[in-house]
Order: structure tokens, then C-alpha cells, then sequence
């Protein structure tokens, strides 16, 4: 039995509400259950009910023993001096308040249908599961769904938000160089993250600033900073590059601290740090103050027009400077580009948009429903439950519930838990 099941059946009335006694006998009418406190102190508030002929209005608390008011320390807390009621599936002692009268006390476990604790015990049976309600995902309405996966969509975008608030407050309130630095992140992908992110964070966004026109002087800002012109190689370019580099660091005094390696190993090709780093510094050529155009665009194409590029010349016939390749020009693709508005784009906007008191959630629901949906192997096994995804927006909505939800068996606090749950 959780804690949180009881929450459930009280802010539901999930029992019998004809006949509810106090364990001293006394009759209960329950007119409001009160409003549901996720933070600290009592879980319910402003509660009001009829205990025989007395109206009380306060606060409710739940536990799954009475004696658990004690092992929480609630005797001590001031914040539960106004609880009327004490609502426990299993009585074990009496409560009393300061004045050293006892707190009424309900025991649930006698007024809940049969039919919601085998509901209950059948969504959170101890079986290996991929999610606890996988044989009745299927079943929930597709409209419960798609307005669960909107809202679960948002609170990703608002975990995003605060990450971003903090870059910000590092950044010196600098939008230009968070931008930078989420660019940079995506850039890397999953394996290369860490790697560009500490690139970008090794690097100061001035520097960008006096030199994004300059393309081999970029190049060589990024490919120093990121240790790789560090060996000796027989290459022309390279050695170009070296050059560039050693002039930069010792013009704006370069430090490559706390820089991560960066990795090669079972990457594609096309997703070698090289080239990424190469697109990296030709989406800064071709794009001056790019944080304004960003926030100023709202169509999946104006965003596929800032970020086609290909790499600088050189790398059309390499991936790395060791070892020359078949001429071929590397561009961004489409899917890449969706990943970018993804993970950088409608967060910094949605930031951008809080703290100018502008959000419009429209126009990044419009946004992100432009985008086909993201291809991996949570939304794959989702899918083969249900084919919900119609959109990005779905398939991040998919991403949120199993990371924050699923994993941790919060299915009391999802809307579709509690929709299959009320079935009973």
C-alpha cells in the first residue's frame, strides 16, 4: 500500500461516503475533501466536513498507519495545529492535539471497494513490467492521451527552462552566448554532448563575436579549444589551423581547462566531432545576431534556412586530418535540424518568452507539431502499445512520462493511471 493510493481515494472519494465514523463512533459527512498540497505540510487544505453536528473547516492528513503522524514528527510541526481529521488505512494509536484533545481519526480501509484495491494492486503488481500499465495502455481514450501528452510536453520544456535560467545567470544574462552553448551541446549529440558543452563553456562568447566572420579563424577557435590540433600531422590545413589557433590563444589568453575529450568511437562518420564542429562554426558565419532572428522565426522552415549548411571545403574530402576521403559535401539534414529546434530552440524561445512576460504557447505548439516525431527506442516500445505519435510534441510528451512517471511508478499522479484506475 502507498501513501499516495489513499490521496488518490480521498481527493476521489474512491469509498463509501454514506457511512463514515470516526473510530470513536462519531458520524462523518464529507462536504469538501479540500485541495490537494503536493508540498510540504498537510496533504489536503481547507477540507470541510460534519463530524455529528459540528462543522469543521481546516486541513486533512493521510497516513497508512496513525502512528506514522509520530515517526513524521507532525506533533511538533505548527503546521499541522489545523488538521480536523486523520484519514489512515490502518489504526494503530490515538492523535492528540496540543490542547490534548484527540484529532478524529478515519479508517479507509474498511469503506474502498474490492474492485479499486484489485485495480490497484493490478497496476502496481510486482511482475517485470516495461511500465505498470502496459496491458491497458491501449484502452485509454486517445483524447485523455493527447491532452496528458501536451501538458507532460510542457513540463519538459519547463525542466529545460530552469537548466537555461541557470546558464543564464553564468552567462552574465548574455542570451547570445546560452544560445552558443546549448547550440554546442546539441551539436555533440548524445556521445558528444559533454564534450562541446565544456568547449563552448571553455570558450568566451566575445571571442565568437569579434571573429564569426572569419571562417578558418573559427574553425580554428574550436578545433583548438577542443584539444584536437595538439599532434603532429602532415596536412596543410592542419597545420593552417595550428597556426590560426596559437595566435587566438595567446591574442584573447585561451585556457583549455575543464574541456572534455572528445570522442570517435562508434560514430557514424558524419557525426565525427570534425564535421560537427565544422557545421557548428558555418552556422555562426552565416547567421549575425542570431539570438534575434531565433526569437523572431516561429516556422519550421525559417529555422531549416538557418541551419542548412555544409562544412568549410576542406572537409569535403575528410572526416579527419589524418586520412584524406571521397569527395562528398556534408550537410545538415533535416532530421538533425529537428533535433536543434527539439532541444534548443523551443526551450531558449519558451525561456526567452517567460521572462519577457510573452509566452505564447501557440506558436511553439504549432512549431513543434511541424516536426515529425523523434525515432528511439522508448518511443518505439510506446508505440507498439499504442500508436499515439503524431508529432514531436508527442513523442517528448512520451519521453517526460516515462523518465519522470514510469520510472518512478507515479502513476497515481498521471492521467492515465488514474484513468485506468477509475475504472473500478
Amino acid at each position: 500500500m502507498q501513501e499516495d493510493f489513499l490521496h488518490y481515494l480521498w481527493k476521489y472519494k474512491k469509498f463509501d461516503t454514506s457511512k463514515l465514523r470516526t473510530v470513536l463512533g462519531e458520524s462523518i459527512q464529507l462536504l469538501q475533501v479540500g485541495e490537494h498540497n503536493l508540498n510540504s505540510g498537510p496533504d489536503f487544505f481547507n477540507a470541510q466536513l460534519k463530524i455529528e453536528d459540528q462543522l469543521w473547516a481546516g486541513n486533512v492528513e493521510i497516513h497508512i498507519k496513525s502512528s506514522d503522524w509520530y515517526v513524521h514528527h507532525h506533533e511538533i510541526d505548527p503546521a499541522y495545529d489545523n488538521v480536523i481529521l486523520h484519514v489512515v488505512w490502518e489504526h494503530d494509536i490515538d492523535i492528540f492535539r496540543k490542547d490534548n484533545s484527540v484529532i478524529p481519526t478515519l479508517i479507509l480501509q474498511d469503506q474502498v471497494a474490492k474492485t479499486a484495491l484489485h485495480g490497484y494492486h493490478q497496476l502496481f503488481s510486482k511482475s517485470q513490467k516495461w511500465i505498470n500499465c502496459e496491458q491497458d495502455f491501449a484502452s485509454v481514450d486517445d483524447f485523455v492521451l493527447q491532452n496528458w501528452l501536451e501538458r507532460l510536453f510542457f513540463e519538459r520544456l519547463e525542466r529545460k527552462s530552469n537548466a537555461i535560467q541557470e546558464l543564464l545567470s553564468t552567462s552574465k544574462n548574455d542570451w547570445e552566448a546560452v544560445l552558443f552553448k546549448l547550440l554546442a551541446k546539441n551539436f555533440g549529440l548524445k556521445v558528444n554532448a559533454d564534450a562541446f558543452f565544456s568547449l563552448a563553456n571553455a570558450i568566451d562568447f566575445k571571442i565568437i563575436r569579434k571573429i564569426q566572420n572569419k571562417e578558418q579563424e573559427l574553425e580554428a577557435l574550436l578545433f583548438g579549444q577542443s584539444g584536437l590540433l595538439e599532434t603532429n600531422v602532415e596536412d596543410e590545413y592542419y597545420k593552417t589551423l595550428q597556426k590560426d589557433y596559437q595566435f587566438l590563444k595567446q591574442k584573447f589568453s585561451l585556457i583549455q581547462e575543464h574541456v572534455v575529450p572528445l570522442q570517435f568511437f562508434r560514430l557514424r562518420p558524419p557525426n565525427f566531432p570534425t564535421i560537427r564542429l565544422s557545421q557548428l562554426a558555418q552556422v555562426y558565419v552565416k547567421n549575425n545576431n542570431f539570438f534575434s532572428k531565433i526569437i523572431e522565426a516561429n516556422t519550421k522552415q525559417e529555422f531549416y534556412d538557418m541551419f542548412k549548411v555544409t562544412t568549410s571545403s576542406y572537409w569535403n574530402t575528410h572526416y579527419t586530418f589524418q586520412k584524406s576521403s571521397k569527395f562528398l559535401v556534408k550537410s545538415t539534414s533535416n532530421n538533425f535540424i529537428d533535433l536543434l529546434i527539439i532541444n534548443t530552440i523551443i526551450p531558449i524561445k519558451f525561456s526567452y518568452s517567460k521572462i519577457s512576460s510573452q509566452i505564447n504557447t501557440e506558436d511553439l505548439i504549432a512549431l513543434i507539431n511541424e516536426l515529425d516525431p523523434e525515432h528511439n527506442t522508448v518511443i518505439k516500445k510506446f508505440e507498439s502499445l499504442k500508436p499515439i505519435s503524431k508529432s514531436a510534441l508527442q513523442t517528448q510528451g512520451l519521453i517526460q512520462l516515462k523518465n519522470e512517471y514510469c520510472n518512478y511508478k507515479k502513476c497515481l499522479q498521471c492521467a492515465i493511471g488514474n484513468t485506468i484506475l477509475n475504472r473500478f
